[in-house]
């Protein structure tokens, strides 16, 4: 097993459960602040365990665990347009940016159609669309909703040439308290969503921990601060493009995908 992997499966078995109703209603935080870390493994085990602990004040961090399960396979599939637009923005640091994707939940069949937004206060807004059967993201319901968010949150129009671009594959365990949440994920897995595309592996040896809170700095944000880990420019759908495709321009991003992807870095 990925030694992440195998970091993130230990961490949550060692902490109480929580159902998939109590994380949505203590810490569902569709607006919201993020910091991303990466995170070696050892670090990692020990962060794990001071937030699990039972004696913390206030309350242990619990694991989320649905039918059973703690840790659960995710896939992304990411659309952009054909001068890849979305990345570029990102890449710029254009105040008005959004990632457009379809996520499946691999353990339970699960989809919805999500677009991420960065408001003009430094904040991740999500917007989500369940789908159902053999409903496609890009059908006109979800051209629909596209144009809504869109247009309701930015004023602009729905870009007219989305296609498939960029597919992540990984593994996270959920940890929640006081209102926080926090995203372990590991075993990181990017390709390009062509049939011909490149693909790419994260280090085996690194968690990527998301803060994700409405408040300033939590409490796990200090603690990895305390370790010597640093919040990175880095989020898995521009940091795999950057791997794949140095060619487009990395810019702040390059330290962490060669962090990230050392592989690729060579």
């Amino acid at each position: 097993m990925i030694p992440a992997v195998r970091a993130i499966g230990r961490a949550a078995l060692a902490a109480r459960p929580l159902s998939l109703d109590e994380l949505n209603s203590r810490a569902q935080l569709l607006t919201r602040r993020d910091q991303g870390y990466l995170v070696p493994v050892e670090v990692f085990a020990d962060f794990a365990a001071l937030l699990t602990d039972p004696r913390r004040a206030g309350g242990p961090f619990r694991a989320l665990s649905v039918g059973g399960r703690r840790w659960f396979a995710y896939r992304s599939a990411y659309y952009d347009t054909a001068d890849l637009r979305t990345y570029h923005d990102h890449r710029q640091g254009r105040r008005l940016r959004y990632k457009i994707r379809e996520r499946l939940y691999q353990d339970t069949g699960e989809r919805q159609f999500e677009i991420k937004l960065r408001n003009g206060r430094g904040e991740t807004v999500k917007h989500r669309r369940r789908l159902t059967g053999d409903e496609q993201a890009l059908d006109p319901a979800g051209q629909s909703f596209l144009a809504g968010v869109l247009g309701g949150a930015y004023g602009v129009e729905a870009p007219r040439d989305l296609r498939p671009s960029l597919v992540t594959d990984y593994q996270r365990a959920t940890f929640v308290a006081d209102g926080q949440r926090i995203t372990c994920d590991a075993g990181l897995v990017v390709r390009e969503a062509a049939a011909d595309g490149r693909c790419v592996r994260a280090d085996g040896g690194l968690v990527l921990v998301e803060t994700k809170t409405r408040g300033p700095l939590t409490e796990a944000d200090r603690l990895l601060h305390r370790f010597g880990v640093r919040a990175c420019e880095f989020t898995k759908y521009c940091g795999g493009f950057a791997a794949l495709r140095p060619e487009l321009g990395i810019n702040r991003w390059s330290r962490a995908v060669r962090v990230a992807f050392p592989r690729a870095a060579q």
